[in-house]
């Protein structure tokens, strides 16, 4: 697909999502240069409020694949900062609609970090007028990219809200978020990683070549893609645990449902799920960096090697000094420094890669996977009640 040219990719209605894939290694660098320019102003926002207030609640939130922006970074950034000056959460604009008061507090000073694709989903805007309507000492970060979105446009000339947009090229135009995911996420680490911008750079240089690698190993996810299978499984665990789910919704979203699909953690797995695997299912497990949670992730993987049910297993990781010795998709030794909740840019390449040509096995179309129009691009349908 990566190789076609956009006459050949036009008949198969892959041409916009194939260039969307292939593209985000290089929004990667243009978003840490839009981030490089307002480093300086992110950190005095932050410092503001921390200074004017002993601990603030930070709320990641979007719908849909733009909440699993939250869920990937979440556990690198809990673990990252300070929590006794900064409540992290992720809770999706879904949850915090229908049930506002269970996590806006009137009383508790809190950061609202909107993630949005086009900024013009009915939840997201909601989601901020609840905020405003009920949190006495609100502020919000809007990552959106969409310039011309409602919540962009909200966010201009108030002082309270910092808005940052993405590179103009990762408001995807096909159905599935997939530069915008993965820049978003990237932008959301940027800012809150305590890291130095320095090792920042260093980072986003990394995982760019690891991108582009997995562009030039299409081959390898096409010999995947070959085999028999009706279901495909994605596992893994802390920031991976978030990265898993939005694997396993491309593939739902670009198949229409035609090819079955599930997540989890690894241990979580254990617990009921793990029937869900037949002889016919594809199993990626990414595996964690991380010595101690590199045990557990290399753990299932011989479980399941040993249980000979799925059709194919595959471990998605670095190389490391313990690694899966079956069917593997590996990145060089050079990452093995690089914290997971990055490693999730260029492994959601490998899901968002595996989706697209499944689509195309299944007959469908990737840049309109839903032939019926039951789901749209931005979401349609929704009714916003008036909250008292």
């Amino acid at each position: 697909m990566f190789t076609l040219n956009h006459e050949k990719l036009v008949p198969l209605g892959a041409s916009i999502t194939t260039a969307e894939i292939k593209q985000q290694p290089e929004l990667w660098t243009e978003t840490y240069e839009l981030f490089f320019e307002k480093s300086k102003e992110i950190e005095a926002f932050l410092l503001n409020l921390s200074t004017r207030h002993g601990r603030v609640r930070v709320i990641f939130t979007g719908a849909g694949t733009s909440s699993y922006v939250g869920d990937t970074v979440t556990p690198y950034i809990k673990e990252k900062m300070d929590e006794r000056q900064w409540e992290i959460l992720s809770i999706p604009t879904t949850t915090l609609v229908s049930n506002p008061y269970q996590f806006f507090k009137a009383d508790i000073p809190t950061l609202l970090v909107s993630f949005a694709r086009s900024g013009n989903s009915p939840e997201s805007v909601a989601a901020v007028d609840l905020a405003q309507q009920i949190v006495t000492d609100l502020y919000q970060l809007t990552i959106t990219c969409a310039k011309d979105g409602q919540l962009a446009k909200r966010a201009e000339g108030d002082e309270n809200n910092f808005l940052l947009l993405m590179p103009e090229k990762s408001n995807d135009q096909g159905f599935a978020m997939t530069g915008s995911y993965t820049c978003m996420a990237l932008t959301a680490l940027l800012v809150f990683d305590p890291l130095s911008v320095e090792e920042k750079s260093v980072i986003v240089h990394t995982i760019r070549l690891m991108g582009e690698s997995v562009i030039r190993r299409e081959d390898a996810i096409q010999e995947m893609i070959d085999l028999d299978f009706d279901r495909i499984i994605y596992l893994g665990s802390g920031s991976f645990e978030g990265l898993a789910r939005e694997a396993q919704l491309k593939i739902l979203e670009l198949t229409a449902g035609k090819i079955v699909t599930a997540f989890d953690s690894p241990l979580g797995f254990r617990h009921g799920p793990k029937s869900f695997v037949n002889e016919k299912s594809l199993v990626f497990l990414f595996v964690s960096n991380r010595p101690y949670t590199r045990l557990y992730d290399l753990d299932m993987l011989k479980e399941m090697q040993q249980d000979n049910i799925a059709r194919y297993i595959c471990a998605i990781e670095v190389a490391g000094e313990t690694n899966y010795d079956g069917n593997s998709f590996v990145f060089g030794s050079e990452a093995q420094s690089v914290p997971d909740a990055y490693l999730a840019l260029p492994f959601v390449m490998i899901g968002q890669t595996v989706s697209l040509l499944a689509s195309v096995k299944v007959g469908n179309t990737p840049d309109t996977p839903s032939p019926t129009g039951t789901v749209n691009r931005v979401v349609k349908g929704v009714t916003i009640y008036e909250y008292q």
